[in-house]
């Protein structure tokens, strides 16, 4: 009797899921259009005394996205005394939208990410997340997977597309 042999468990073949290096935290965006007088100039004096009166504690432990939402030109300055206001509570703090954020977020995760493991070892990139994974993150995966990686590849064990493939010597 032939016996069922599972062979991707068997096999040397390495799965990285960049959901399971999600960091845990409320993210949150913060629009300044409000802020802005008719919600499209930006005066210094009104614009301090709205940075000054703000309740920051609410972003406490959280990522940040800051915007805004109306056509306005915002000086860079003003970013600025806002993350200076967030820097004691926020995780992060970035200029952009909630895709924005979550790029940055996983630039650092990536970035820190012990690659040893998959030292010539087929890999495969899990396509499916049930958390924002950023596009950009794949990206950086396989920047960080290439120098060790025997093979990447994305998708799951039972259909994968191949991308790389690490040359003999």
């Amino acid at each position: 009797m032939n016996d069922i042999v599972n062979r991707v468990a068997n096999s040397q073949l390495m799965t990285l899921d960049l959901e399971d290096y999600y960091p845990e935290g409320q993210r949150r965006v913060l629009d300044i259009k409000d802020w802005l007088f008719e919600g499209l100039v930006l005066r210094e004096k009104d614009f301090r005394a709205q940075v000054s009166n703000y309740d920051w504690y609410q972003f406490k432990d959280a990522y940040v996205a800051l915007t805004c939402s109306s056509d306005a030109i915002i000086p860079g300055w003003a970013y600025m005394l806002l993350d200076i206001q967030l820097e004691p509570f926020a995780k992060q703090v970035v200029i952009g939208d909630l895709e924005d954020l979550e790029t940055a977020i996983y630039r650092e995760v990536i970035s820190n990410l012990e690659v040893s493991q998959f030292k010539d070892k087929p890999v495969i990139i899990k396509g499916c997340s049930n958390k924002p994974v950023p596009k950009n993150a794949y990206i950086m995966a396989i920047h960080k997977l290439k120098p060790v990686a025997k093979s990447i590849m994305y998708g799951e064990a039972c259909s994968s597309v191949p991308l790389f493939k690490k040359k003999s010597s």
